[in-house]
Formats: C-alpha cells, sequence, structure tokens
C-alpha cells in the first residue's frame, strides 16, 4: 500500500484501483478512485462473522448529539438570517434612492443552509450576486446599507472583506460573498474590482448549494459531515481538507454501493475513513481533482497518513478517541498512541520536497491551471 519516497514528485501511496464505480465521484474532477472494499465483497468474502457495531454506531450518533447546535442557536441565527435576506430582497425590488449598485439576486450557502453547522459557530452565508460592476465602492455602501438598515433594530458591527462584508450581533454572524453575473467578468478592472477568484469561489458556493439540496438531503450524510468536521478540528494534519471535499466523500460513502441503499452510520463512517486512508485525496485520485480545492503534495501525504493513523486507532478499539469522546493529548503524526495496550507509531512521510531552488514542476503546472480557470468567466452548469 505504501510506496517509497520519491523527491520533488507525486507521493505514491494507496495505489491499488477501485474500478469504475459510477458517476458520482467523476464529478469531482476526473481522478481515478482507491481500492474501496465496499465493492469487492464476493472476491474477499468474511472468513468470520461480522463483529457487533453498535458500541461505535451509539458513539457517533452521541458525539453528534454533543456538537450540533441547540435549538436556540439555531434560532438565533435564523432570526439574523431572516432579517438580512430581507433587506437585501428589499433592494431588488424597491432599491429607492441606493444606487451605489444593483443587487441582482441573493443565495444563501453554506453550513447553516446545509443543516450541518456545528454546535458554537453561530454563522450564516450568503451570495449576493450584482447585476453591476463589483467595484469596492459599491461593496462598501451595500455594508453601509444594510447595516444601518439593521441598526433600526437591534445593535450590529459590520467590516468589509476581501470577499465582500461581515455583519455580526450579539447572537450571530451573516457572512456576504460578492459575485457579479457572468457577462461582467470580461469587463473586471483588478485595480478597481473585486478579485475574479474570490468571486468566481462564490459561484461554486452556489453550485455546491444546490448540489447538496438536491444530493445529500440523507440523514447519515449529514451526520458523517458534522462527524468528520468535528474530527478536522482536532487533527491538523487532515485540516486542510475542504468542507466540500468533505461533503463529497460523505455523500459517496454513504449512498454509492452496490445496493444502491444508504449505509449505516457506523458502516459508512469506517468506509469514508479508510477511503481517505486508501489514498483518496492524493495525486491523480478523485478528492485531489476537486476544482478549486487543491492541496499541496506534502498536504495530501499527511492527510494521507493522518487517515491511515486513525484507521489504525480505530482499528484497536478506539473510537471514543478518534470521535472525540476521549481526549488524546499527544500529536498522532509526531508520537505514539496506544490503545487497549497495543502502541500505534506515527507513519513515516512519503514526499520529499524538492531541493532547495528547485522547483516541482507538476505542482507548478497546476497551480498555473487553477490560476488560469480562476479568471474565466464562471461555470454556470
Amino acid at each position: 500500500m505504501r510506496g517509497g519516497a520519491i523527491r520533488g514528485g507525486r507521493a505514491r501511496r494507496g495505489r491499488g484501483s477501485g474500478g469504475n464505480m459510477g458517476a458520482p465521484m467523476r464529478g469531482l474532477g476526473g481522478g481515478k478512485l482507491p481500492f474501496d472494499l465496499t465493492f469487492f465483497d464476493d472476491i474477499f468474502p468474511r472468513v468470520s462473522p461480522a463483529p457487533d457495531d453498535s458500541e461505535l454506531s451509539n458513539a457517533i450518533l452521541k458525539r453528534h448529539t454533543d456538537i450540533s447546535p441547540s435549538t436556540e442557536e439555531i434560532q438565533s441565527i435564523q432570526n439574523m438570517v431572516t432579517r438580512v435576506q430581507g433587506i437585501l430582497e428589499n433592494l431588488i425590488l424597491t432599491p429607492g434612492a441606493f444606487d451605489a449598485c444593483q443587487v441582482d439576486e441573493v443565495r444563501q450557502v453554506g453550513s447553516f443552509k446545509q443543516g450541518t453547522i456545528l454546535a458554537g459557530h453561530k454563522t450564516a452565508d450568503f451570495v449576493v450576486i450584482l447585476k453591476s460592476l463589483p467595484t469596492r465602492e459599491a461593496v462598501d455602501a451595500l455594508c453601509i446599507r444594510v447595516s444601518d438598515d439593521l441598526r433600526q433594530s437591534e445593535c450590529v458591527r459590520s467590516s468589509v472583506t476581501d470577499r465582500g462584508f461581515d455583519i455580526s450581533s450579539m447572537q450571530a454572524t451573516v457572512r456576504i460573498f460578492i459575485t457579479t453575473i457572468p457577462p461582467n467578468f470580461r469587463k473586471l478592472d483588478p485595480e478597481i474590482h473585486l478579485d475574479a477568484k474570490v468571486m468566481n469561489e462564490a459561484w461554486q458556493a452556489i453550485r455546491h448549494s444546490r448540489w447538496f439540496e438536491e444530493n445529500a438531503h440523507n440523514s447519515t450524510i449529514k451526520v458523517l459531515i458534522r462527524i468528520f468536521r468535528d474530527i478536522r478540528q482536532r487533527f491538523t494534519g487532515i485540516q486542510t481538507i475542504s468542507t466540500w471535499m468533505l461533503d463529497l466523500l460523505a455523500h459517496y460513502a454513504t449512498l454509492n454501493n452496490p445496493s444502491r441503499q444508504a449505509l449505516p452510520v457506523n458502516m459508512a463512517f469506517r468506509r469514508s475513513l479508510a477511503l481517505m486512508a486508501a489514498g483518496m485525496y492524493l495525486p491523480g485520485y478523485s478528492g485531489a481533482s476537486v476544482r478549486g480545492h487543491g492541496m499541496t503534495y506534502e498536504q495530501q501525504d499527511v492527510a494521507t497518513i493522518t487517515a491511515q493513523t486513525l484507521v489504525r486507532i480505530l482499528g484497536h478499539g478506539g473510537y471514543k478517541q478518534v470521535l472525540g469522546l476521549e481526549t488524546m493529548y499527544n500529536d498522532i503524526l509526531t508520537s505514539s498512541t496506544v490503545i487497549n495496550n497495543i502502541v500505534i507509531k506515527p507513519l513515516d512521510k512519503v514526499y520529499v520536497p524538492p531541493a532547495e531552488g528547485e522547483s516541482d514542476k507538476l505542482e507548478d503546472e497546476e497551480e498555473e491551471e487553477e490560476d488560469h480557470s480562476s479568471g474565466m468567466e464562471p461555470d454556470m452548469a
């Protein structure tokens, strides 16, 4: 499974291929899939009965309850969302004397809309599509207008960002991401308008939100997403895996199987970790081919060895440590972990960066391709 180190090249880990397993993961970017035992039960039959996994299932559901926001948290965010959305939609229908910009459309995106936010993360996201050109002055004016309208009923503070602006109250924060209609991308001037790459990412957020609404409404998928976002917060090695990449992984691990039925949460959880450990986020594989969500070779390597170590911990009964029900005080990347008297040593990195002064040609080419695509008119498909 593990290959030798390659200087300035692609890390060779998880070389096995899972074969051609359908369209959902091809949508990640066209990469291949790592080995996935789910599709090979007939080739690798069990030699003993499947173990009782009810403890893991109960632990996952308990942890999910612990990290889910309370009803009061959700309501406080929803109140802020309703007010901000109402103000922005009024600017579409009756802008009145406000002429700093033309608002074409408002879309709610992100974890709050999906129903996958973590407890304590009192933030909701909107994408505002401008019909006019997105100058920085226009963004400032829109921020002031929305803030002033909100201050008529509550105390809020606002701040302009490179993506748009944020508005916060004592209870919640709303982040506004600004973009513009596709024909305007040809007219952008980097000196006076928002960055084209940033606005393209806002369009991607709209596409992600629409995809999630259409494809990821299964409750097991949402449980997995919350669980893995929580795991990502606690293990530094996988913090470079984006939320969108985790969304796709949870969807695939839950629904893409021979029976075409949603797997139980314990099986989907084990499968997700196994796919990460088998190389889902290594070069050439589907998870590393997600447009706009690239990782460096070193990040891919570290994410993979972190997942492999988590699989080993889970395999020795350490599900409480993986899920966060019991605290781990060591860094699994640099020090050994003891689970049920079993010592699990950290794995060695495979990727070796090029010598100082040399460049990694493959990585440079991918960065150039991403920079080129970011300035293009956004894909509306």
